[in-house]
């Protein structure tokens, strides 16, 4: 098991640990976007990974982290929907059982994979405390081990796999933009880039609505009575303890994003790329386009993390 503080070798144990398992996901590119953007762009498509998202090897890299008698009872945690569906599909793979707690504003085609992948799904009300309590209560009921969707260890250590495969693929890079909601993916980020790429900034998307990670980064605290308001349903997460404390020693940058440009961006995305991206990546490019100061002529990676949008109501048909 990774230790109680992920760290870089728990990355490297990591990427070991779902070869077998996770795809290695293409590095994108565009001129068009490049020339937009005034730097140099690199896309990490992990929108292209298993269940659809970068969630997939933080999630098998926990499933696969445990002894024999740990899975014994399965797995259990709580998800708006990627985190649920990479658990489930990773738990299938292993062989085990897999609960998922789901707010009841989730996307409806998030929730349909959750189910299809295997998973038994449990309804809570909208909002964080909501989904901890009921998680709390499926794990004491069935003994599932918990895998919380970015304060586990070992699912820290499995998302920062996705910048250790950037990096190797796209070359020196200058900055890496990844998306910040709960901080797995973040801080998972932060332990490789300080270990392979320390000259490289880390800078954080954040929805102008869901602003807590900005909080918790620039003053130490979080923001009081937190309502995420985005379109950003993979982001309304607040930053949990271990990404916070990861971050702020890592110096991570979080630059706030308003939805307009977000959207802007998701479509730019499948015209110029033809990719099919959620909004809570394609504001990875949003902030490129509407900083164009603090990136221009740099080599900037940006991941795009998931891409299981909604097609039945994409945001700018809203």
């Amino acid at each position: 098991m990774p230790a109680a503080v992920a760290t870089f070798d728990d990355v490297l144990a990591a990427a070991a640990r779902i070869a077998p398992h996770a795809h290695a996901t293409p590095v994108l590119r565009s001129a068009g976007l490049d020339a937009l953007a005034g730097c140099s762009l690199a896309f990490k498509g992990e929108h292209l990974q298993r269940a659809g998202a970068f969630k997939f090897r933080g999630a098998c890299n926990a499933v696969w982290s445990l002894s024999a008698g740990e899975a014994a009872n399965g797995v259990a945690t709580h998800s708006s929907g990627n985190h649920g569906a990479a658990l489930a599909l990773a738990a299938a793979g292993r062989g085990i059982a897999c609960h998922v707690v789901a707010p009841s504003d989730a996307v409806p085609g998030k929730l349909a994979a959750i189910a299809a992948y295997g998973a038994v799904v449990h309804r809570c009300d909208p909002g964080i405390d909501a989904r901890e309590a009921a998680c709390a209560g499926v794990v004491a009921s069935t003994g599932a081990r918990l895998v919380h969707p970015y304060a586990d260890p070992a699912v820290i250590a499995g998302q920062g796999t996705a910048a250790l495969e950037l990096l190797a693929s796209a070359g020196p890079l200058d900055t890496v933009v990844v998306p910040v909601g709960g901080g797995g993916l973040a801080a998972g980020t932060a332990l490789t880039l300080a270990a392979c790429a320390p000259d490289c900034r880390l800078v954080l998307a954040e929805p102008a609505g869901a602003a807590d990670a900005h909080a918790r980064l620039a003053r130490g605290e979080r923001l009081e009575a937190f309502t995420p308001r985005t379109v950003c349903d993979g982001l309304r997460a607040t930053l949990g303890e271990p990404g916070h404390d990861i971050l702020r020693a890592h110096g991570a940058e979080v630059l706030l994003v308003d939805d307009a440009d977000t959207v802007a961006a998701m479509r730019l995305l499948w015209q110029r790329l033809k990719q099919v991206v959620e909004p809570s990546s394609a504001i990875t490019l949003a902030a490129v386009l509407a900083h164009p100061e603090r990136f221009a002529g740099q080599r900037v990676g940006l991941v795009l993390t998931g891409g299981n949008a909604n097609l039945d109501a994409l945001p700018w048909d809203a």
